[in-house]
């Protein structure tokens, strides 16, 4: 059996070269703060590639997706192993554009932060009198990029962004920007819609392109788990407080509350993270985790 090493290991996921193809594995690892864990939270895996695999089905009509399969058969042998099993994705392989592409239905977050300060959110201007979570008059595009120095994210205006893609695609730089401000807001207003419908708010998320071999824009990466989202439950919601969430609120709360842990999670903390991850799952694909 020939063996497979990720060529980009990040926090939650590794990406391996299968020749034709990507492999996208998301692990169990969780990672809060910008630190690893050192423990990991069971099912977490399976639910971003199979929530990933419900949306791009689901988005399919607006633009076309990376992902060619979910189904470890259709893989190299290698990704047959047990620790692969439904955590798995083979992908085309894309030129990823160096935009991450926020999307906020919301005011929640670093975006409520900054309004308070100025009645703006990266540059934009809002309507006064906002609460904390209430519902924008209509999504805000806010994107970001990779820092030229050093590995921050920055916040960039349409036409930073459009910059920044006309020195790797001459002649495509304000194209690019705007069909990817256009196809985020299509693509959230729709999958927002649905998951208000199944009793989930998603406040806001980020998603990433890229160009396949015919330079056509295609959505990759993953999309609206609860790593690149915010979920909230429409039961309870509230404008004027902070919401719960389905993600790691579990984890951070924890470790705020104990410093020296070390990064070591006790066991109910997990089975609480767990059990929002299987949970957010189910309400929007209305099917139980394998």
């Amino acid at each position: 059996m020939k063996e497979y090493k990720p060529f980009k290991s990040g926090k939650v996921r590794e990406v391996y070269d299968a020749g034709d193809s990507i492999i996208m594995v998301a692990t169990d690892r969780i990672s809060a703060f910008d630190h690893i864990l050192k423990n990991q939270i069971t099912k977490k895996g399976k639910v971003l590639t199979q929530m990933s695999k419900f949306w791009f089905d689901f988005t399919k009509d607006i633009i076309p997706n990376h992902m060619i399969s979910v189904d470890n058969n259709d893989m190299p042998e290698f990704f047959r192993q047990p620790q692969f099993l439904g955590n798995s994705m083979k992908c085309k392989k894309l030129t990823m554009l160096p935009m991450e592409c926020i999307v906020r239905g919301y005011i929640t977050g670093s975006g409520w932060a900054s309004y308070q300060e100025n009645g703006t959110v990266c540059g934009i201007k809002l309507p006064k009198g906002l609460k904390e979570s209430q519902k924008l008059p209509e999504p805000i595009f806010t994107p970001s990029t990779k820092a030229e120095l050093g590995d921050h994210d920055e916040n960039v205006s349409l036409e930073q962004g459009a910059a920044v893609f006309e020195k790797e695609f001459p002649g495509h730089g304000m194209e690019y920007a705007e069909k990817l401000r256009d196809y985020t807001i299509a693509i959230y207003k729709k999958c927002a819609a649905y998951a208000l419908s199944r009793g989930i708010i998603i406040a806001d998320t980020k998603f990433e392109f890229g160009l396949d071999e015919d330079g056509n824009i295609v959505l990759g990466d993953e999309v609206l788990t609860p790593d690149s989202s915010r979920f909230w439950p429409l039961e309870g919601y509230e404008a004027g407080k902070p919401q719960p969430s389905y993600d790691k609120q579990f984890v951070r709360d924890w470790l705020k509350a104990n410093p020296d842990s070390d990064y070591k999670l006790p066991q109910d903390v997990i089975d609480k993270t767990i059990a929002k991850y299987v949970e957010a799952y189910k309400m929007i694909t209305g099917k139980d985790l394998d």
